[in-house]
């Protein structure tokens, strides 16, 4: 192992090769080429075989990352891809959009040591394309069947991800979810340029093969209740995820995009939909001057969405600096190659309509910490101005949408209270997890979360069955 493994000090880091700035703005494909063998193998062999992995430490999924990168330096592919996705249902996905600059490489010790951490996310993406292509990627095929049924509600990261762990034990699995395609914001939220919609749509046909029925264009509370869904089930999962966008809180806000609104509409185009509002215009940047409130990774999808719909000018207006935005650094980079605009320190005040359409901002600085760890952003007296704006969009995070009636307790902020162990809530037979318990969060928590409640969920039906039987 030594000889293949600890290549950091001899070979330095070296990323998939990025399509220039100018072609990839003018597509919606992804950015990053895939690694060839004999890179995937010699960037895997830089990894230094830690003794505390703190890559692994950091992610979420607690993936087991040193063996699998071991096993790629070695050549074997195979049992690379199956260590990989014995912790991660959905491990072509992470190695796509999870920040890793935030997470498993941003831990990377030789990161820390300034020799550029392991490609870690793009080495995860070569063995699962691999995988897909060379037919390794086994059918679901549970070892029995089981007579009990569950229900989920939310066909996103959370969703899926239960919905494989319960299958693969033999249960009966209906998954519910308002949209007309499997994926949730997967395939509406996230735009081609981070997740190609095919690399959904096989994952989602995987586990309509290994017979995970799916009922669409159901939005449970409307189209059926949750007591109806409740009492079909033996349990039920929540995984709707949060899509109440954040208000803006400034006068005229009705002239303002919702973040949400204007990805769905893109997303829809490029699976080849009619969408009136983007046939219109109204949800189409093409030749106007966009400009986008907010720091995280949804106003990142959207300041890069209008570029590639040939926007006249994108700008980003946000209130703290770049140090303190929440969203992924290697976004920001990808989107000022593009020729995003960022207008740090910035907040809006109102929005004007009309014939001259802008945002009304004014300039911040930075004061104390908040509890977040990041400083609180102070309005500097005198310095309003406005910027230019004929399509305004708001990204500043989501709320959970009411729950009310569902029968389950609820926190201060709209969330469904939840055992942070068990994923249980207050309805017996009722388990929660992914954003509508932690909040608009990261992809791979949701994936844990939903992997953890299968677990959970099973120990319960298989406790209830036990006492059934005394």
């Amino acid at each position: 192992m030594a000889e293949r493994m600890q290549k950091f000090v001899s070979l330095g880091q070296n990323m998939p090769q990025k399509r220039a700035a100018e072609a990839r703005a003018g597509d919606f494909h992804e950015i990053h080429a895939e690694f060839i063998a004999e890179k995937a193998a010699e960037q895997a062999a830089r990894c230094a075989q830690c003794g505390v992995p703190f890559c692994q430490t950091h992610c979420p999924l607690q993936n087991n990352i040193p063996d699998w990168l071991r096993l790629t330096a070695e050549g074997r592919l195979r049992e690379a891809y199956e260590t990989a996705a014995a912790t991660n249902p959905m491990p072509e996905v992470c190695g796509r959009i999870c920040p890793q600059d935030r997470l498993c490489e941003g831990a990377c010790v030789i990161e820390q040591s300034r020799h550029g951490a392991v490609t870690i996310g793009a080495v995860e993406k070569y063995l699962t394309e691999t995988a897909w292509r060379e037919g390794w990627v086994a059918p679901l095929a549970p070892r029995m069947e089981r007579p009990e049924s569950i229900g989920i509600v939310g066909a996103g990261p959370a969703g899926l991800a239960a919905a494989e762990r319960l299958r693969q034990r033999g249960y009966r699995v209906t998954v519910y979810d308002r949209h007309d395609r499997i994926g949730g914001l997967l395939i509406y939220g996230i735009p081609n340029f981070k997740l190609e919609k095919d690399v959904v749509q096989r994952r989602a046909q995987r586990l309509i093969d290994g017979g995970v029925r799916f009922e669409l264009n159901c939005n449970v509370g409307e189209t059926v209740s949750f007591a109806d869904l409740r009492a079909k089930h033996d349990a039920v999962l929540i995984a709707t995820g949060v899509y109440k966008a954040k208000p803006l809180n400034a006068p005229n806000e009705r002239g303002v995009v919702k973040a949400l609104d204007y990805l769905i509409a893109a997303n829809r185009v490029g699976l080849g939909d009619h969408v009136p509002d983007f046939a219109s215009g109204a949800l189409d940047a093409k030749g106007r001057r966009v400009v986008v409130i907010g720091g995280g990774d949804t106003a990142m999808d959207c300041v890069r969405t209008a570029r590639r719909q040939g926007a006249a000018s994108v700008t980003c207006l946000y209130r703290r600096d770049r140090a303190n935005m929440p969203g992924s650094q290697r976004e920001v980079t990808h989107a000022e190659e593009e020729g995003i605009v960022f207008d740090w320190l910035a907040a809006p005040k109102s929005v004007r309509a009309g014939k001259s359409p802008a945002v009304k901002a004014v300039r911040m600085q930075l004061g104390q910490a908040d509890e977040s760890g990041r400083q609180t952003p102070q309005e500097q007296p005198g310095s309003s101005y406005e910027v230019p704006g004929d399509l305004i969009i708001a990204a500043l995070g989501f709320d959970a949408e009411d729950l009310s009636d569902w029968g389950v307790d609820l926190t201060r902020w709209g969330t469904v209270k939840a055992d942070p162990l068990s994923f249980a809530t207050s309805a017996p037979g009722v388990y929660a997890a992914g954003d509508i318990v932690r909040g608009a969060s990261l992809v791979v928590w949701a994936i844990r979360e939903g992997r953890d409640a299968a677990d959970a969920m099973h120990a319960y039906i298989q406790s209830c069955a036990k006492v059934a039987a005394e």
